[in-house]
């Protein structure tokens, strides 16, 4: 099934289970999966070639943001308003069903449900909250100028770009809301992943915690506090250092 935009996946060292991937496929929903090309063989040989967007590059250790910026610049090239992209390790999609959250089949609903929102608040980026971060029945089907996570949905003709090796979605939105624009999350239909590292091999995790763990942690939450030292903090959570953003500065617009 075709949608309005054009929607892509990031992947890497998970041709053996594409979560998101695998996802689609048994909703009958079309995207691309953008991997790098000594990777090639193996994701078309699980996908099938029409899948399979192959990238101009490998192994930066940069993380995905080089990636993620293809496929940006991809779906501009085609001329299209917007472009979903979504991480490889999505287990399924849930919405809000008398007051619980209920998983769904037909994810098709939802995405047509976010980009007829897109279409008529003409929002920067928006996408899918977490269901774990939802654990009440929202008042609204959107909440504004907040965090939004691994299944998003961008505006192409934004000035930023993807630029940080850690906690990349939170400065692209940072990079939104403190230049005034926009950022929503659907928390009437939510997304729902894989722990990220500890639970699925593969992805960026070599690259990015290669050598000291807790060097590498403090370093993550440290990046995001320097480039933006006003609207975040690094703070101890869960044992471990991480960031804090105030988003309650950006109070959305009526």
């Amino acid at each position: 099934m075709e949608f309005k935009y054009p929607i892509y996946i990031i992947s890497k060292g998970r041709a053996y289970n594409p979560l998101t991937a695998k996802l689609f496929e048994k909703a009958n929903i079309d995207y691309l999966i953008a991997v790098e090309p000594q990777e090639k063989d193996e994701y078309v040989k699980a996908l099938g070639k029409k899948r399979v967007l192959v990238l101009p590059f490998s192994n930066l250790g940069l993380g995905s943001y080089p990636a993620r910026n293809f496929c940006w610049e991809h779906a501009k090239e085609r001329g299209h308003k917007y472009h979903w992209l979504f991480d490889d390790n999505f287990l399924m999609f849930k919405k809000w069903v008398n007051s619980k959250r209920v998983r769904i089949e037909n994810i098709s609903d939802a995405i047509k449900y976010v980009e007829l929102n897109a279409d008529k608040t003409n929002v920067d980026i928006t996408g899918f909250e977490r269901p774990e971060f939802c654990c009440k029945v929202p008042k609204k089907p959107f909440k504004y100028n907040c965090h939004v996570y691994s299944a998003m949905l961008i505006k192409n003709d934004l000035p930023y770009r993807w630029r940080l090796k850690y906690n990349e979605d939170v400065d692209l939105c940072l990079q939104v809301l403190h230049n005034g624009g926009t950022t929503s999350s659907c928390v009437y239909y939510m997304a729902k992943k894989t722990d990220t590292g500890q639970k699925m091999k593969g992805g960026n995790q070599t690259e990015l915690y290669k050598g000291n763990a807790k060097e590498k942690k403090i370093l993550k939450a440290k990046m995001l506090e320097a480039v933006w030292p006003q609207y975040t903090k690094t703070v101890i959570r869960f044992n471990r250092p991480h960031h804090f953003v105030d988003w309650k500065k950006f109070k959305p617009k009526k």
